[in-house]
């Protein structure tokens, strides 16, 4: 019997979910697609329409207010709210899923709106009121975190005794044609790439000025791209959950003119998320540097080229070293013509709906609020292979 999804979130990543959960009528037979502007909701409401797949409703809500997210969690009787608004809601939206007794879903970890600093502890904190609630709480199931941590999962399943070193690997190669511009929330995305770098080795968390880091790495269907070494929030969950581990790092290419551009907002101080006062107004000025770059929802259409994105593991198996690569390559323009969304959308989105159809056909079940890694790798590995996002696997010699 079809249950019913709230989708909280209404940008790039939003549209692929409404797309891709009416696309599984067969779990998804509801479909309520909310956020702060209801327009955005109608636009994408029509586009899921005109393509054959079916009424998605549409309402209002601010997800910062508990009260008035269980009020529409209520409303439609949600079996699961799968929030792909900003970082800064996850707390309230976890807050109206514990007060309503719904399942939960994110694709991104917590982040205070006024420090830029990416972890689970405030969500993991949860975990009894979960279970509690008698719920699961499903954490970071977009690409980078959800997919890598389930390749890694699945590495640990099927390929090693034990796993010593992890380095995950995201390229967007893509090309939207404007001088500057990110592939999704400015305002997150910057405040992301500016912080330092981190990554975890021989039992420690060791910090390096950001972007400090670069190495040239050979990405399959793609070649070579700089990639620099930032901290990204996987690594604190696989740190918790892989056993034996030795090492992580998380590395991201960015091209020299992105970085060009960077260095220049961030010099003159447009990157800051300090307030300043300007003409008697209190504004943030990373906020406003959002307000006038390029809406990420509308490169869509603009943007060609790929995406890869994949993990490269070494350990151990029947007492021999061993190194795999787990990777997806994604096209933006097969992305758009699906969806109407670019393929860093598409590569968040997907996820997003298949961790919430595992949920609901009870392939993934427990009480409590969990990281990927810590359910079985393959039903997900299966449904990427059927939802549009196909993964290689390398035996490294």
């Amino acid at each position: 019997m079809g249950k019913t999804a709230l989708i909280i979130g209404a940008g790039g990543v939003g549209r692929v979910v409404a797309h891709k959960t009416a696309q599984n009528r067969d779990i998804f037979e509801k479909i309520v697609l909310a956020s702060r502007t209801k327009s955005k909701c109608d636009a994408i409401a029509s586009e899921v329409a005109n393509r054959g797949l079916g009424e998605i409703i549409t309402d209002r809500v601010d997800g910062d207010n508990i009260d008035e997210v269980a009020e529409l969690i209520e409303k439609y009787q949600a079996d699961i709210v799968i929030n792909v608004a900003l970082p800064y809601q996850d707390l309230s939206i976890m807050d109206a899923c514990i007060k309503t007794k719904t399942h939960y879903l994110d694709t991104a970890n917590y982040e205070h709106p006024d420090t830029a600093k990416f972890e689970y502890k405030e969500q993991w904190a949860r975990d009894e009121a979960f279970k509690q609630a008698g719920v699961l709480g499903l954490l970071g199931s977009g690409f980078d975190p959800g997919v890598t941590n389930v390749f890694i999962a699945y590495a640990q399943k099927h390929h090693f005794d034990e796993i010593h070193y992890i380095d995950i690997f995201d390229c967007n190669d893509g090309d939207h044609g404007y001088p500057f511009a990110t592939n999704f929330n400015p305002e997150i995305n910057i405040r992301e790439i500016t912080a330092n770098g981190r990554y975890w080795e021989n039992g420690e968390w060791i910090e390096i000025p950001a972007l400090s880091k670069k190495i040239d790495w050979d990405y399959p269907e793609i070649g070579v791209r700089d990639s620099y070494l930032i901290y990204h929030e996987e690594m604190e969950s696989l740190v918790q959950n892989i056993p034996h581990l030795k090492r992580i790092r998380f590395f991201m290419t960015f091209s020299e003119k992105y970085l060009t551009h960077l260095r220049v907002l961030e010099n003159v101080g447009m990157t800051s998320i300090e307030p300043i006062n300007f003409n008697g107004q209190e504004i943030v000025p990373l906020q406003f540097l959002k307000a006038i770059l390029p809406d990420p929802a509308t490169l869509g259409e603009r943007t060609k080229g790929k995406t890869n994105i994949g993990v490269y593991v070494t350990g151990v198996k029947d007492g021999k070293e061993k190194t795999i690569y787990i990777y997806n390559v994604s096209q933006h323009e097969e992305a758009y013509r699906e969806t109407g969304a670019n393929g860093v959308s598409y590569t968040t989105g997907v996820p997003a709906m298949i961790g919430a159809k595992l949920i609901l056909e009870g392939k993934w079940n427990g009480e409590g609020v969990f990281n990927m890694e810590e359910f079985d790798p393959d039903p997900f590995m299966e449904e990427l292979n059927r939802q549009g996002l196909p993964w290689k696997l390398i035996e490294v010699e």
